[in-house]
């Protein structure tokens, strides 16, 4: 299933596309993409449904972030061995872990403001893990049971905030809009391999990154692994993972950040797509 949440910012509706692409409203069926609606139960009860039977959602409204009530947003540094050696970073022994405030996310096409003082606003492509169910002290053999879908997340940085201000990179990972994410929930039976996912992103119609999940380093399910091992994992948890190479921050002679009137355009296969336009914080 592909699953959707659309309409005001802060009211979405959720949805679903039927076999055709169409957006069907689940209202009569759920509250929201959220809680109890992402356990296999949740879930099974929703496949049961006939896309048919649900109302055309007429017109095009704004889609927002695929799933609702996201309890923590973690997200994975320099979790692709192609984008540590483009960072002259050395692969880490464990997953490198930090936090996105939920304040950052956003829908999947909403602008990207630039936050005042911003010099250094990157993009950064990236596989989005939802967790479906409870899970804590999980092996990776059985970590995937645990994940209820998969979804398309730009990890918007703020290098000089994430770099040069006292702190962790948090700082410039938890912008206001830095966290587009969508456009669909797609549940892991649809998704054959996890581990092999193209991906890229465009900057102003430029192929900028250019990547595939296979050369992740620690794969989703040895994440929530050692995740699950330093805290309980809930339904509606997110997990950014990491990011090929082609980061403005690794561009060659110098590096190449966003500006105002930019647009970001990226893409997971299977995954769907999601576009922005660059704007300034008033």
């Amino acid at each position: 299933m592909k699953l959707v949440r659309y309409g005001a910012s802060g009211a979405e509706k959720p949805g679903m596309l039927d076999a055709d692409g169409v957006l069907r409203d689940l209202s009569a069926h759920a509250d929201d993409i959220a809680g109890d609606v992402l356990s296999d139960d949740g879930l099974d009860r929703l496949r049961a449904i006939d896309p048919a039977d649900l109302p055309v959602v007429d017109g095009s409204p704004r889609i927002g972030p695929c799933v609702g009530g996201i309890g923590k947003f973690m997200c994975i540094g320099l979790n692709y061995k192609d984008h540590a050696i483009e960072t002259n970073n050395p692969f880490p022994d464990h997953p490198v872990l930090f936090m996105k405030a939920n304040s950052a996310v956003v829908g999947p096409d909403d602008d990207i403001f630039m936050p005042r003082g911003s010099t250094s606003t990157d993009w950064e492509v990236e596989l989005g893990v939802v967790i479906g169910k409870p899970a804590k002290y999980v092996s990776a053999a059985d970590a995937l049971d645990y994940v209820a879908g998969y979804c398309v997340i730009n990890d918007v940085s703020e290098r000089h905030f994430q770099n040069n201000l006292t702190g962790t990179w948090t700082k410039g990972k938890s912008c206001d809009t830095f966290g587009p994410t969508g456009p669909w929930l797609v549940t892991r039976d649809e998704v054959a391999d996890v581990q092999n996912l193209a991906m890229h992103l465009d900057v102003n119609g430029k192929r900028m990154q250019t990547g595939n999940t296979k050369t992740m380093i620690f794969t989703v399910a040895e994440i929530i692994e050692h995740l699950s091992g330093l805290m309980t994992l809930h339904p509606g948890d997110v997990i950014s993972t990491g990011t090929p190479p082609g980061v403005g921050m690794g561009m060659k002679p110098e590096p190449v950040y966003l500006k105002k009137g930019d647009v970001v355009e990226l893409t997971i296969e299977g995954l769907g797509a999601q576009r922005q336009n660059v704007k300034e914080d008033a």
